[in-house]
């Protein structure tokens, strides 16, 4: 049955407020399509209001105090729901003074959605080492959104551009750690977690996904590595038998070719570097960071805080943009399928 209302505003978080964020978002709002859905900001509106003249955006804005007010004032003025900043902002030179306020930030624009009055979160990027002074104990905004949801699924990475989506079955892990992770359960866990995303948030009803082997070709029949033989491919075999249209082990490096991309909706790679140099080397800029298994919409730029360019009116919002775009076109999916 279709839900034919209009879906609720997106959230943006304020990010790291030193680094290009606030300009990315004021740039955002400049050059959003028709489509978009409206956002706010939880941001500082004077610190928002001071990047727009210092970098003659010329954006308006309009401090709210209620998600439901977005909607009204996003024609006319980018929307900002206060979040006061403890120490006046430097571009470039952050400040863990202020780490506080960019995880309240981040905690509230999640409230927001969790509460009803957002329809998804599009987090600005965080520097981490800053924030650990902050009482930050996560290894990145994945880890602490899933703790904020609650949630007993795990939490998938996916970065998606329009050629390719991928999905790093570990993430942030040395690769000795990495190849010492995986194991049945995390192999499982992101295959299911990724399939029923591409069902649910992509509008794929028979998602096709191609897997990774670890080791060079696949392993070679075992001549260099096992690890596809004895750990991978078993489990791939059990997925098939669920009805999981997945394919086996298959050497990284004939996978992404423009022909390959054509025969699967999402690549299951081993490790951080095999999916993301793929997809970093393909659209640099329009790459979205997506975390999959959350009760809510999540999505990110994929790229980081730029303190070197901040506040030089250099940083480029496709990114953002792109984020902004796929969270919306992933509520409208949802909206639509219930």
């Amino acid at each position: 049955m279709q839900n034919n209302a209009r879906p609720l505003p997106l959230a943006i978080t304020m990010g790291e407020p030193a680094g290009i964020g606030g300009e990315l978002s004021l740039k955002a709002w400049q050059q959003c399509s028709k489509d978009t859905l409206p956002f706010f900001i939880v941001d500082d509106p004077k610190r928002l209001q001071d990047i727009s003249e210092r970098l003659s955006l010329d954006v308006p804005i309009k401090k709210i105090t209620s998600p439901s007010e977005a909607s009204s004032s996003f024609k006319h003025a980018l929307p900002v729901i206060e979040q006061e900043l403890y120490k006046a902002v430097s571009p470039g030179i952050p400040d863990s003074l202020n780490g506080s306020s960019v995880l309240a930030s981040i905690e509230r624009s999640v409230s927001f959605v969790q509460s009803g009055q957002a329809s998804a979160v599009v987090t600005n990027p965080i520097n981490k080492s800053v924030l650990y002074d902050a009482g930050f104990k996560h290894p990145g905004h994945t880890e602490f959104l899933a703790e904020l949801a609650s949630s007993d699924t795990a939490s998938v990475m996916m970065l998606a551009c329009k050629q390719l989506r991928v999905v790093p079955i570990t993430i942030h892990l040395s690769l000795t750690e990495a190849i010492k992770a995986l194991d049945e359960n995390l192999i499982v866990n992101t295959i299911h977690t990724t399939n029923t995303a591409l069902k649910q948030d992509f509008g794929i009803a028979h998602p096709r996904i191609a897997v990774s082997g670890l080791n060079p070709h696949a392993g070679e029949n075992g001549s260099m590595g096992r690890e596809e033989i004895d750990i991978i491919a078993p489990i791939l075999d059990k997925l098939r038998n669920e009805g999981i249209n997945v394919t086996e082990p298959l050497p990284a490096d004939t996978m992404f070719h423009a022909r390959a991309r054509q025969e699967y909706d999402v690549a299951v790679c081993m490790y951080h570097d095999q999916a993301l140099i793929p997809i970093k080397t393909l659209d640099f800029d329009g790459g979205v960071n997506i975390t999959l298994g959350l009760p809510f919409i999540r999505t990110s730029p994929d790229h980081g805080t730029a303190f070197n360019i901040a506040g030089k009116g250099l940083a480029n919002p496709s990114s953002l943009l792109a984020a902004i775009n796929m969270a919306s076109n992933m509520v409208t999916k949802r909206t639509l399928r219930f």
